[in-house]
């Protein structure tokens, strides 16, 4: 199976070359960016699979996506990225990639979707793509202001008002102000109720 890989780092790409080389049965390529690619799918293409750096040089986003399955004669080609997010994953599965792969993959798992891809397959790891969003506010933290929400932090874990005005460099009247508020803004009679308040919705 021919394989290539295009990432503008070059311990990502043996990385990934070794791994799969080691498995047996494939045969890669390796270049550093986008039209290195460009000219090796037209060379020597099509592959059975290319895998794309999202953010390597030459890269323009799902654009540059469809200009690469276009190429490869719409054989997979899936996007790898060390930094991109599920919306990202999505974005890109519903624009036609034939899968997205976290640099951080293990190598078993990295193997399987490979293979899972050059079937004809969408694959995406289903821990990335369920995990939560930490751009996306918790309902409960959007009620109470950046301290309100570190004190609460601290009753969660069991501190004391002194404890907690000690790691936040604050008064101890100023928390106990803090705790006040935040037992009204989550209708808590007390800092006990307000930290298993927390702890029932998933705030920590």
């Amino acid at each position: 199976m021919r394989i290539l890989i295009a990432d503008d780092h070059e311990l990502v790409r043996d990385t990934i070359s070794a791994f799969l080389e080691r498995e047996g049965g494939f045969e890669v390529t390796k270049t550093e960016d986008y039209f290195g690619a460009a000219e090796i799918i037209q060379k020597k293409g099509p592959f059975d699979l290319v895998l794309l750096d999202y953010s390597m040089p030459g890269m323009e986003g799902l654009e540059t996506l469809t200009k690469a399955r276009e190429l490869n004669r719409d054989k997979p080609v899936a996007l790898i990225s060390g930094a991109a997010d599920k919306h990202v994953a999505q974005d890109a599965l519903a624009a036609g990639a034939s899968g997205f792969l976290p640099k951080s993959m293990a190598a078993k798992s990295l193997i399987s979707a490979v293979r899972f891809m050059i079937m004809g397959e969408q694959y995406a790891p289903l821990d990335f793509m369920t995990a939560e969003d930490p751009n996306v506010s918790h309902p409960l933290k959007s009620k109470l202001s950046e301290r309100e929400f570190q004190v609460l932090e601290g009753l969660s874990k069991g501190q004391s008002n002194k404890e907690i005005a000690r790691d936040l460099e604050l008064q101890e009247v100023t928390i106990k102000l803090h705790v006040k508020t935040l037992c009204r803004k989550l209708k808590a009679k007390n800092r006990t109720q307000a930290a298993m308040i927390a702890k029932e919705e998933g705030l920590f």
